[in-house]
């Protein structure tokens, strides 16, 4: 997902935290769903927010923002009927991630708390509670819907059902292997990085700076490094092995852990907070610059690899047992699509623009079987590293068929069928609970008619 797209997200949650500052604004109840009320102010402020950044509805924002957040109050009285909880852990690990990105968004903690009036706690049980109400209602939206079981003859049905110049357009897909090679870094510049880290130790304890200070200074985590390093709230299972057995080692909030060293690099770490078996710690992360000449070095060796494999005297898939790479050394090399937003999660199918940083623009031009030349580019852990790539398939952009895109079609027809079942849910749900909209906001054409009930 790019910065830009989560950016916009970030501006569309933000609405619901903003207050509306024109005094002369007189709030009032304008919808009531069951017993819950909806403010003029809720919708005042996410309609002046929105029009401040220059987002566009497609017809009225007071007939479109009222109705969604009506919706949503549905979902969550059945689901409190039913009782329906979700995890404390992810309320906490998705509200941690969206703080993080809004900070990133607005270029420091202190710029968000000054747009949105408020001081970081605050704001972060807000959005608790906005994190809560949504994944409540995609849990009991889950009981409603329920497991969708289809027969082959359904999809091929739906399918032949569509007109052909309606039928959706798959992008292209593929699948690529790879084999990675890691420049050697000196001993002397891995000294160098922990001395410094020792420095800053040093500078904590006797008060000199402080943790967050040094983090937002020199810390290397990007992601991390404007809000001081505070990583929020993880499981051991969120962190990489040797960070979580240091984090969770410590006891003290004024010590320091050792330096520890994991596959992002060199850290040093805070304890901030346990709770159960989640923590929350910042850290100071620093890598070791690769050279020019260590880069060279490692694409050399990567060329003479490719050479024997271009000479018959092992395959691609042996010479992956050089490869660096832990995620497809043992897979013949097969990169797997490990981004959990992708409806390829979890698959070797890859679109062009979900491949990593760098490496779209080889694949592109390369046919199928072809092995690439020596390339740089940034591992998960975001290190230089030089790779090449062989392109095992490629399914090019095109009209959807259901020889190659029957789970594109099959999985097109579950999501129709789940959106019958939920909008007879909502039209049932409607006439079983109390609704009242004020006059002047039941001119509307709203999506579900069954608000104004005669």
């Amino acid at each position: 997902m790019s910065k830009k797209i989560i950016f916009i997200g970030i501006i569309l949650q933000l609405a619901t935290l903003l207050v509306v500052a024109q005094k002369n604004v007189i709030d009032e109840v304008i919808w009531v769903v069951g017993d819950e009320a909806i403010l003029r102010s809720d919708i005042e402020n996410q309609r002046l927010f929105l029009l401040q950044e220059g987002v566009r509805f497609e017809g009225d924002p007071n007939c479109f923002i009222p109705e969604q957040i009506a919706i949503q109050k549905l979902f969550l009285s059945q689901a409190k009927i039913d009782s329906i909880e979700v995890p404390e852990s992810d309320v906490i690990r998705q509200t941690d991630r969206w703080v993080n990105y809004a900070i990133q968004g607005y270029g420091s903690q202190e710029k968000l708390e000054e747009y949105l009036g408020k001081k970081l706690n605050q704001i972060k049980e807000e959005r608790k509670k906005a994190v809560r109400d949504d994944l409540i209602q995609n849990e009991m939206k889950k009981t409603i819907v329920g497991e969708i079981k289809l027969r082959p003859s359904e999809v091929t049905r739906h399918f032949n059902q569509i007109p052909k110049d309606s039928l959706p357009m798959i992008p292209t897909m593929v699948e690529v292997e790879l084999i990675m090679m890691e420049p050697r870094i000196p001993i002397e510049d891995v000294d160098a990085i922990k001395e410094r880290l020792r420095l800053y130790t040093e500078q904590i304890t006797s008060g000199e700076y402080s943790f967050a200070g040094l983090a937002i200074q020199f810390s290397e985590d990007l992601g991390t490094a404007l809000i001081g390093g505070d990583l929020g709230f993880r499981s051991k299972i969120e962190l990489s092995p040797e960070y979580a057995n240091a984090a969770f080692s410590l006891s003290d909030p004024k010590r320091i852990s050792g330096i520890v060293q994991t596959e992002y690099g060199y850290h040093i770490i805070q304890l901030i907070e346990k709770r159960g078996d989640r923590i929350n710690s910042r850290h100071i992360l620093l890598r070791p610059k690769v050279s020019e000449q260590e880069m060279e070095m490692a694409i050399s060796r990567l060329d003479s690899l490719l050479t024997d494999i271009q000479a018959n005297k092992l395959t691609f898939a042996e010479a992956t047992y050089f490869s660096s790479d832990k995620d497809t050394k043992n897979n013949n090399g097969l990169l797997v699509n490990q981004n959990e937003e992708s409806k390829n999660f979890g698959t070797t199918k890859f679109e062009m623009e979900e491949l990593p940083q760098g490496m779209g623009v080889v694949i592109d031009k390369m046919e199928i079987g072809e092995i690439s030349k020596p390339f740089k580019m940034k591992n998960s852990a975001q290190n230089d590293v030089v790779v090449i790539v062989r392109l095992k398939s490629r399914i090019n952009v095109h009209q959807a068929n259901l020889q190659d895109d029957y789970q594109e079609m099959k999985s097109i027809v579950e999501n129709k069928k789940r959106e019958e079942i939920l909008n007879e849910w909502i039209a049932s749900k409607q006439k079983s609970t109390y609704i009242r909209i004020s006059d002047n906001w039941q001119k509307c054409d709203f999506k579900y008619p069954g608000w104004i009930k005669e």
